[in-house]
């Protein structure tokens, strides 16, 4: 009897055993499956093939609320009206100013940041005007003539030496040169060439971990559409602390950052591997400022000549001093990792910080040029003046003030949260060094979001993050209650309906030339020199992958559909989304970012601001529209946005 319970137990454990490894086997392959790029992007073809190889009629069904259309992206069955979607909606209902911001500022044209303080804070102590974000708008947006001003010739930037530039690379030839290229000298930008910058290069820096998204996308974008290309570089920070292999995923498996490879090899992104560094050089502390504090008694020189000065600090037999991390410290680190890549970033290169979720609304430029350059934003409407908000900072590279800075966050246990940080500075009196720039200037809504305006809203009046999502009619209320300026000039839809079969067969021809070409040696130089494990033959993407949960048809899937009648003439009254008087001309005038705040999980509907933001970028990057400043855009063939099925 005993030798029978023993035999049902084992028989009953190998059972679950066995029951257990199928299920383990399951959520595994469910899971390589689905975050497996090469199989994921097999899947974001559109509605393809589908409808020539079984027919529409298993695809397409004609309901009373509409007809029934199955994309191949998507494991949804979407319903669609064929007299009002994204393949013959008018993107909008009034004539399009595109270059609304005028001619882009001078390479050397520096902005006065203490004035930009000023005038929308008041008194340091008062701060009579923080809370008026709509006056501070109006000011940045009226007053460029006030703020904005070229030095002397002699003081400019493009004046310096490239041998003493903060920034590495400045001149595009490892800071070698004895002048930067004059103005008369620059090379504008092409298809395969970024162009010369009559002055120093500016690093852009932002950090990312994990899989690109339209987040990224949409950032990318706007900083392309913005920027002063020639003079600035996006260096993208791609997490290798947590992904040894993030770089080279970035660069040859992921189907979204594929459109993005033309501008890596032109040389606008360097995809960079962030891994957090054992030692970062800092200037000495000659005025003992920086909160180092020396050892009365520096210890005794080791082997290689180095001795410890201060806690977390070693000198090197050159005089250079070292901050050096211990392992405890360096495991630590990763827990608040993106609140301390900035400051480590610009300590170590400078430029300007800029979290993924920003929008670029205007030129950056003359924020950055001014000697004193160190500014981030104010956190909401906090009177404090030590609590900062970092999601966009600029500091000079291996400076008293970065050093301070990023010193402090070890010192104060860790802690690079801004908040923290900026009130270390307060009390130690060296606030006033790291200029606090008002909302308005990058997140013009946040004191509406937090109930904390005075005087009139903003134009427009969004008084939360998800309303510049918002498409549908009716969404958003009382949104031009501000706006002072010229009755918008209506067009006739019925004119201007959007040929999409031609504007897609233009893209999916970029498409076609793109995966035609080779792969640059350059980019695969960059991911060999930026993750060691990349192989030295790594080859480019084959093919261009879309969004997981969005789709692109190709023409002969749009003419089907049309066939089908799943796309008829658009009729206004049918629409859920209609076209309105939105136009990227009144976003925000005078920003020069607007801060999404994370809302990652949002998809911007049609006829949204951000969906009008999105056909501006479109329209500049299909050479059909300008950007703000007016110009052509002259650089690679770059793929559209995606449509979300769900608002087709």
């Amino acid at each position: 009897m005993a030798e029978r319970s023993r035999a049902r137990a084992f028989c009953l454990l190998l059972r679950n055993l066995f029951l257990a490894a199928l299920l383990y086997a399951l959520i595994y392959g469910m899971i390589t499956l689905v975050s497996d790029p090469s199989v994921a992007t097999k899947g974001k073809l559109g509605i393809p093939a589908f409808l020539d190889k079984t027919g529409p009629t298993e695809l397409i069904k004609t309901t009373k609320s509409g007809v029934q259309v199955k994309f191949a992206s998507s494991s949804k069955t979407v319903t669609i009206n064929p007299h009002a979607n994204v393949f013959n909606r008018p993107v909008t209902a009034v004539k399009a100013n595109d270059d609304y911001l005028g001619p882009r500022p001078h390479v050397d044209t520096e902005a006065d940041l203490k004035m930009l303080v000023e005038e929308c804070r008041g008194t340091y102590l008062g701060i009579e005007k923080m809370r008026n974000v709509f006056d501070c708008l109006q000011f940045f947006a009226n007053d460029e003539k006030r703020y904005y001003s070229l030095p002397e010739s002699s003081a400019r930037a493009s004046a310096q030496d490239p041998h003493q530039a903060e920034y590495v690379n400045a001149d595009g030839h490892d800071n070698s040169l004895d002048n930067y290229v004059s103005v008369e000298d620059a090379v504008a930008a092409n298809k395969s060439d970024i162009g010369t910058c009559p002055g120093p290069i500016i690093p852009y820096h932002v950090y990312w971990t994990g899989p690109a998204t339209w987040r990224v996308e949409v950032f990318i974008k706007s900083y392309l559409y913005t920027q002063n290309l020639a003079c600035s570089r996006l260096w993208l920070w791609l997490d290798s602390d947590k992904n040894p292999n993030a770089v080279r995923d970035m660069l040859n498996k992921d189907a979204l950052f594929a459109r993005f490879l033309p501008l890596v090899d032109r040389g606008d992104i360097l995809v960079k591997a962030w891994k957090f560094p054992s030692r970062i050089p800092l200037p000495n502390d000659e005025e003992e400022k920086n909160g180092f504090g020396y050892y009365s008694s520096p210890g005794r020189p080791n082997s290689r000549g180095e001795k410890a000065v201060a806690e977390n600090i070693v000198e090197d037999r050159n005089g250079q001093q070292w901050l050096v991390l211990t392992p405890k410290q360096m495991t630590f680190l990763p827990v608040a990792v993106s609140d301390a890549v900035r400051f480590v970033v610009l300590h170590i290169h400078g430029g300007a910080y800029f979290d993924m979720d920003v929008l670029m609304l205007r030129d950056m430029r003359p924020l950055l040029l001014p000697k004193e350059h160190a500014f981030a934003e104010r956190w909401a409407a906090h009177a404090h003046p030590g609590d900062y908000n970092t999601a966009i900072m600029s500091l000079t590279a291996n400076s008293s003030l970065s050093s301070y800075l990023l010193y402090g966050g070890i010192r104060m246990g860790l802690n690079f949260h801004p908040r923290v940080l900026g009130r270390m500075a307060w009390k130690d009196g060296r606030d006033q060094e790291f200029l606090m720039l008002e909302t308005a200037a990058f997140d013009p809504i946040w004191t509406e979001f937090n109930w904390d305006r005075e005087g009139r809203c903003t134009v427009p009046c969004l008084r939360d993050y998800g309303a510049a999502f918002k498409g549908k009619q009716g969404a958003l209320k009382d949104e031009w209650e501000s706006y002072d300026g010229p009755q918008l000039e209506p067009i006739k839809l019925e004119e201007v309906q959007t040929k999409e079969l031609r504007l897609r067969g233009a893209y999916e021809q970029i498409a076609a030339d793109d995966v035609a070409a080779p792969a640059p040696s350059r980019r695969e130089k960059r991911s060999r020199e930026d993750d060691e494990n990349v192989p030295a033959s790594a080859a480019a993407p084959t093919s261009k992958g879309e969004h997981a949960d969005s789709f692109q048809a190709t023409v002969d899937e749009e003419a089907e559909l049309r066939k089908a009648g799943v796309v008829d003439d658009y009729i206004l009254a049918e629409d859920k989304f209609p076209p309105n008087n939105r136009t990227l001309e009144n976003f925000f005038r005078g920003a020069w970012t607007y801060h999404i705040h994370n809302q990652w999980l949002k998809h911007p509907e049609p006829s949204s601001w951000i969906s009008i933001l999105e056909h501006a970028q479109d329209g500049f990057f299909a050479r059909d529209r300008t950007n703000p400043y007016g110009e052509k855009w002259t650089g690679p063939n770059l793929m559209p946005y995606n449509y979300w099925p769900e608002f087709v």
